[in-house]
């Protein structure tokens, strides 16, 4: 059976990339501030810890769930969005720390070619006047991308890193607070799902270091290594 984790399996993409690996016979485990039932394990983040000793108690509890097996794949899709400085160190914490957290994760316990999935931003490519806090931090994650893809970064032999960038997501959150958006021009979460899902199990080819943009149009998403 292939193990994956899910950094952020109880929010909205992470509850629908459980559900889509779960039914396809992989053993799932949630990593959140919450439980997400569905994931055979759960192992809870205390976000009064600081980054180092929330790394190693996340660390004891894969080791805990995975008994000895190896993760296939290990997601990381916690984040947010806020504004900029009374909110630029919650942005940190939710992008570059759980990226970071989620790279130790990988180095320790992802198989030999195995698949570490990150969430970048493709307003981060460019500048971002209007939300400095969210650009800074997701810039980071895509530093942090072309780190592990380097030789020497500490991840398995064989395994290969991405980032996903998203535009706008499907989701309800952002349906209720934008109900007169052009839904067609927003990405489904399942079709997420299904993309990571081919890339984990190599039906989808992708290069280690890449950072993969995500558009939407008329209702059909394209998925470009850039």
């Amino acid at each position: 059976m292939s193990h994956l984790a899910v950094y952020g399996g109880a929010g909205a993409l992470g509850r629908v990339l459980v559900n889509y690996f779960k039914e396809r016979g992989w053993a799932v485990t949630n990593i959140d501030l919450v439980e997400n039932k569905a994931a055979q394990f759960n192992t809870l983040v205390n976000a009064n810890e600081g980054l180092q000793e929330q790394a190693i108690k996340l660390d004891q509890n894969i080791e805990t769930a995975l008994k000895g097996e190896k993760l296939k794949a290990l997601f990381c899709v916690a984040g947010g969005w806020a504004d900029f400085i009374q909110n630029s160190d919650l942005m940190l914490k939710q992008s570059v720390h759980s990226s970071l957290i989620a790279a130790r994760l990988a180095a320790r316990h992802l198989d030999k070619n195995g698949l570490l999935v990150l969430t970048g931003a493709l307003a981060a490519l460019d500048s971002t006047p209007g939300m400095i806090g969210y650009g800074i931090s997701k810039a980071a994650v895509h530093h942090l991308v072309k780190d592990l893809a380097a030789p020497g970064s500490g991840l398995p032999e064989g395994a290969k890193v991405t980032a996903i960038c998203p535009v706008t997501l499907d989701t309800p959150a952002n349906r209720q607070g934008m109900p007169d958006a052009d839904f067609s021009s927003w990405t489904p979460l399942d079709t997420i799902a299904a993309q990571l899902h081919g890339y984990s199990t190599g039906e989808i080819p992708l290069t280690s270091g890449k950072i993969i943009e995500i558009l939407t149009k008329e209702s059909k998403t394209a998925f470009n290594q850039i």
